[in-house]
């Protein structure tokens, strides 16, 4: 899996209030039991080295995306950005858009997937339901289908509910695991152990300035990946 590093940072978008990069497959945002340096991490030594910052420097992480995901990701500089998205992602004000690789079997073009999903903490894994059952909470996504490839499909999946592991889940649940994605039923893993999902598109109100901001995150370099954006 890669490591962050400060040389290899990829922002997308920066002010006083709110930066955005573009986290690579095998970055964690923030620090987990592994010890491994994370994301929020190399930010803040890229803010404090660019600007010359004496002292902590201030990080809000936002959200989080999967290890094994890569794509847009929202930190606040300061507590009332902080704050302010927080709210906005809790009413669901900040959209999100995901691409995600699957294999080419015969799938409607567009559609919305509803399950009831169960997470188990210990295994790290969510389970998805067709009906409700104990501990279960809602999931909603909608997909379509961007592009046909030889082997596999490009999928764009905006996500109305946020729940753990919740697009891996539900596409493998209808038959359809993401390229790579070994936990959720895929046949084969990655050659660097990336999963092909990326948060393609992060859209919102920003928190202090009131504009909108629409970002676009670039998809790894990768075979597949340039296939689907040629």
């Amino acid at each position: 899996m890669l490591r962050s590093d400060k040389e290899n940072l990829q922002v997308l978008f920066e002010d006083n209030h709110i930066i955005i990069v573009n986290k690579r497959a095998g970055d964690i945002v923030q620090g987990d039991k592994t010890g491994d340096k994370s994301l929020s991490e190399v930010v803040k030594e890229y803010i404090k080295d660019k600007y010359n910052k004496p002292g902590e420097v201030f990080l809000g992480v936002v959200h989080r995306i999967d290890r094994v995901t890569g794509g847009a990701v929202i930190f606040a500089r300061t507590g009332k950005a902080l704050a302010r998205l927080n709210k906005m992602l809790q009413d669901h004000e900040i959209k999100k858009t995901y691409w995600a690789i699957v294999n080419k079997e015969t799938l409607a073009n567009e559609g919305e997937l509803s399950h009831f999903l169960v997470r188990n903490s210990k295994q790290n894994k969510s389970y998805a339901y067709d009906k409700i059952v104990p501990n279960s909470k809602k999931a909603i996504l909608s997909y379509k289908i961007l592009k046909k490839l030889d082997r596999y499909q490009l999928l764009e999946i905006n996500l109305k509910t946020g729940r753990h592991h919740q697009i891996r889940c539900q596409l493998s649940k209808i038959g359809f695991p993401i390229k790579g994605d070994v936990k959720y039923g895929f046949k084969r893993a990655n050659k660097d152990l990336s999963v092909n999902l990326h948060a393609r598109m992060i859209e919102f109100i920003h928190p202090v300035k009131l504009e909108q901001v629409s970002i676009v995150a670039p998809t790894p370099k990768d075979p597949v990946w340039d296939a689907c954006t040629k």
